[in-house]
């Protein structure tokens, strides 16, 4: 089975080139339902290969599609890699992919653009499994690349909105600063081995030397920060909530946000060598969990509310990949994929249950309207707060306990992040849910539970994200970590806790009460004192202001990068390309008008010119003749 991974990538281009060339043409029920069918195809093969894979002695298989590139000494199959990393990402893809595909049909039904959409879906689903399944680096840069620019026609979907095709480029423009970091660690990675297959550069990877090393490590990460959202490229990924509420599920759930933590871990070689590339990653990420996380609390819009929630959650991840825990940060991706899937559809379903509105203060009292959305969002909620026994707890508690191990400070930090999280997440759920309803009496009228389509996925969610903490328990419980166990072969030095049970205890116990003490707090605040978020900035203390608008980053950006840039731009525009390449241009056109115009006189028909003309041109060959003579 092994040998036909190529069909997972390739269910989904059919499905993306059927739906592109006959969407139209077909009903929304067809379309939806080929474009859902291709991604299970994807999702079965997926699994067969994954159980396959578990019963092979070999973990490590290489399949060859095509000859791709010989040129020079530049030579680059088309091939797969099946190993347990990418077996995991392929599970994680397809299968939330699907469930997501499935909401789709619900949440979408109505838009004239229903084929277009899923399209897009399709080719999304089809450059990320290119991504996690090439066998070298240029195939992940493809799949890398491809993913940049569905998410470009994803977010910008709804594209008569100038605010949201805005978004669109913002996402496109900063992921192609990151996106050349990783160009450059690419060129660079071929320049020292002589190779961008992984095996080969993997293998050779103690002949360079370590600043060599640190140099490749860096840039592959600027790659990544840029795709994962980190600091300073994340403002992207707010703003990518323009998009219909299916597509920030499937990129901050499943797909393009991960692949950033998927090359690290690929990568994990380079970073086990560089000390100061894993430092760089662990701080990075906790600063911008924590960052994140302070932004969360003060947001009002549900899904930008979870937006930073994901740059935060990522943040982690990245915590644990600087600390050398990869499995643990894999661990966290998939948990991650269950809940955060589940609270994005979930906050869609609340949209749609509310005709449009994504204002958490305008909401209010919808627990008993809709039921499903509301049990299977609080779910959610306790799993991303770390809350036991949910699978959220098992995996950031992996990553804390792994942090302490470096630095109690990366520690710290790290568990004030998670605490903050309980802090926004509950105060999302008591706004929208409890209390009375504050929305028009239109919407009151309008409120109704989603169709099944939209609900069935969310039950689905809902109960891996109780129960996907069996993949990794705590290995000092002596139960088994299967995370751990599964990606050992595919990491250089695995991480294993030397703590004693006393402490890890200690750190669990802090970071569980933590949380719990934050959320009862939050229900003292939202739901006994009725504490309401301002309806204007001016009701805000300064500080409030400052984070409420997200630190003006963006008007930081805009100053410094944007408006320079466009008058530099204005400058060439006027003094270069006005002045003087359209001089050159228009000039190099009058002249050959002003010719043509005098010339076109000796075409005036008269036969006795045409002789004179012919006599004059004669003498003249005549008389060159007899001087060059």
């Amino acid at each position: 089975m092994i040998k036909l991974v190529a069909l997972i990538p390739l269910f989904p281009l059919m499905g993306f080139l059927f739906n592109g060339f006959f969407g139209k043409k077909i009903n929304k029920g067809l379309s939806g339902t080929i474009a859902s069918l291709s991604i299970f195809a994807s999702f079965i093969v997926s699994v067969l290969i994954f159980m396959e894979l578990q019963a092979s002695s070999q973990k490590e298989f290489v399949v060859n599609v095509f000859s791709w590139i010989n040129s020079g000494v530049l030579k680059v199959p088309f091939e797969f890699l099946v190993d347990p990393l990418s077996t995991v990402f392929l599970l994680i893809i397809t299968g939330i992919g699907f469930l997501i595909h499935i909401y789709s049909i619900g949440y979408m039904h109505d838009d004239e653009g229903f084929a277009r959409f899923f399209t897009y879906l399709n080719l999304f689903v089809f450059f990320m499994l290119l991504l996690v399944l090439g066998n070298n680096y240029l195939i992940t840069f493809v799949g890398w690349e491809g993913v940049g620019l569905c998410s470009y026609l994803l977010i910008g979907f709804w594209y008569k909105n100038t605010a949201f095709n805005n978004a669109a480029k913002k996402a496109f423009i900063m992921n192609r600063v990151g996106d050349l970091g990783f160009l450059l660690g690419i060129i660079l990675i071929f320049v020292t081995y002589g190779s961008i297959s992984y095996s080969e550069v993997f293998d050779n990877a103690g002949t360079a030397s370590t600043s060599t090393v640190t140099a490749i490590a860096l840039l592959l990460f600027i790659g990544a920060i840029g795709k994962s959202a980190q600091l300073p490229l994340y403002t992207w990924l707010p703003d990518a909530m323009a998009g219909p509420t299916p597509v920030s599920a499937l990129i901050h759930a499943a797909t393009m946000v991960t692949a950033g933590i998927f090359m690290i871990v690929r990568s994990n070689v380079f970073y086990s060598m560089s000390a100061v590339a894993g430092e760089t990653v662990a701080v990075v990420g906790v600063i911008t969990a924590l960052f994140a996380a302070t932004i969360g609390v003060l947001q009002t819009d549900i899904k930008k509310i979870l937006a930073y929630s994901t740059v935060s959650q990522l943040g982690l991840m990245f915590l644990a990949l600087g600390v050398g825990a990869y499995s643990s940060a894999v661990f966290h991706v998939t948990t991650h994929a269950f809940f955060k899937a589940l609270l994005f559809l979930g906050a869609g379903s609340v949209i749609h249950a509310m005709g449009g509105e994504q204002d958490i203060r305008k909401m209010g009292g919808l627990k008993g309207k809709i039921k499903i959305t509301f049990g299977t969002m609080m779910i959610g909620t306790i799993a991303i707060s770390g809350i036991f026994p949910f699978s959220g707890f098992f995996s950031k508690d992996e990553i804390l306990a792994h942090a302490y191990e470096h630095s109690p400070i990366l520690w710290l930090l790290g568990t004030f992040a998670s605490m903050l999280t309980a802090f926004y997440m509950f105060r999302l759920m008591f706004l929208t849910f409890f209390g009375k309803f504050r929305g028009t009496h239109d919407q009151e009228h309008h409120l109704h539970e989603s169709p099944s389509s939209m609900t069935i996925p969310l039950i689905v969610l809902a109960v891996l994200s109780i129960f996907g903490g069996v993949l990794g328990f705590p290995e000092f419980w002596h139960l088994p970590n299967w995370m751990h166990h599964n990606l050992e072969p595919i990491i250089l030095r695995p991480s294993y806790s030397t703590m004693s049970h006393q402490t890890e205890w200690t750190l669990m116990i802090i970071a569980v009460t933590g949380a719990l003490a934050v959320i009862y707090f939050t229900y003292l605040m939202f739901m006994k004192y009725k504490v309401m978020p301002a309806d204007k900035e001016e009701q805000m203390r300064p500080w409030q202001r400052v984070i409420f608008n997200k630190y003006y980053v963006d008007e930081i950006y805009d100053a410094v990068i944007r408006k320079p840039l466009d008058a530099i731009s204005k400058m060439f525009f006027r003094h270069v390309d006005k002045s003087f390449i359209d001089g050159i241009v228009n000039g190099m056109g009058s002249t050959v008008k002003t010719i043509g115009s005098s010339v076109r006189y000796l075409q005036n028909g008269n036969i006795g010119f045409y002789l004179m003309s012919m006599v004059l041109g004669v003498v003249f060959i005549v008389l060159l003749t007899f001087l060059i003579k």
